[in-house]
Formats: C-alpha cells, structure tokens, sequence
C-alpha cells in the first residue's frame, strides 16, 4: 500500500492527520495537473480543493486496484472536466492580456515545485504542444505513473496511452528543437 493509500485509510479510521498528509503530498502536483485542463492556475488550485473536499465529505471507496495518486487524479480530472463543461464557455471570450497576474503566480508554483532548471524548460514546452500531450507527459514523467495508471486517469487503455506518449515524445522532442534544447530522455 502506498503513503497516500495509508493516509487515506488512517483518515477514513478517523485520523484527521492522514487527510494533512494527502494534501501536503499531493496538491502541487494536482494544481499543476489540472492546470493542464483549465488553462488557469488559480482555477486550478480551486479544483484541487474540491477534489480533496470531495474525498473529505463523500470518502469514496479507494481499491488499491491502481495507486493511490492515479485515483486521486482520476477524481480531479473528473471534476476539471465537469468544471469545463458548466463554465469554461464563459470564460472564452475573455482576452489572455486580462489574466497577465496569473501567468506570474504559475511561474511561482512552477518554480517551487519543479526545482531544476531542466524540467522548467521540460514544463514550459509542454504547455506548447497539443494539451492531449502535455496532459500525458506531465503524467509519465512529473508523476511517474505508469502507462497503466496514466489510462485509468484518462479514460483510455493502455495501447491508446502508449500511443499517445510515442506521439507526445515526438511533439515535445520538435518543440524543443526550435529552443535548441535537448532532452535525453526523450
């Protein structure tokens, strides 16, 4: 059973410790994750809350069927997709130069939680390619969750997610290319 899997479980026993140590744990990476779905940092964050409200107040059932990280992400991405479908229509029309704030309090969470000067650059172009693509690569390689996982996330099986990483790799490998940056591991 993972650290997440066991702090659930300790929360679901009524230890409230384990629920603080889910959120420690977890919320960067979810933040950044979502951000990849709503294209708002601020958003973002206020998804990541209720997704770890949600666990809080409905305590779903969790089988360790797939790691704890993937059923946590799997609800987030659940409720950026519905967050979508109610209000990003609204939010379409506004100009990008209205929201220059936001740009700088994501640069600051980036900053914070990718600490080497690699994966920033790894993360920025990211944000260039297809989302579809960033969302997976951010999965594979800042999550390190398997392809298996990275499906159950995305509703897809995993022949579909090993695809997509091979089409993600070459998208992401070209738009490195033009900074004149190259990725190993790529």
């Amino acid at each position: 059973m993972d650290n997440g899997a066991d702090s659930y479980r300790r929360f679901l026993n009524g230890d409230d410790n384990g629920i603080v140590e889910i959120i420690r744990d977890y919320k960067d990476g979810l933040i950044l994750f979502l951000n990849r779905y709503v294209n708002n940092i601020h958003i973002a964050e206020d998804l990541a809350e209720d997704t770890f409200f949600r666990i809080v107040t409905r305590k779903p059932s969790y089988t360790a069927k797939y790691s704890f990280k993937t059923w946590l992400y799997t609800i987030g991405r659940n409720m950026a997709i519905n967050y979508g479908k109610k209000y990003m229509r609204k939010f379409s029309s506004v100009p990008v130069e209205d929201f220059h704030d936001l740009y700088r309090d994501e640069d600051l969470l980036e900053k914070s939680y990718l600490r080497e000067e690699r994966k920033i650059l790894l993360h920025q172009a990211l944000s260039r390619i297809r989302p579809l693509y960033g969302r997976v690569l951010y999965l594979k390689f800042f999550e390190d969750l398997t392809n298996d996982q990275i499906g159950k996330v995305m509703k897809r099986s995993s022949r579909q997610i090993e695809n997509l990483v091979y089409q993600a790799k070459r998208a992401l490998r070209t738009e490195l290319e033009k900074e004149d940056y190259v990725y190993e591991e790529l």
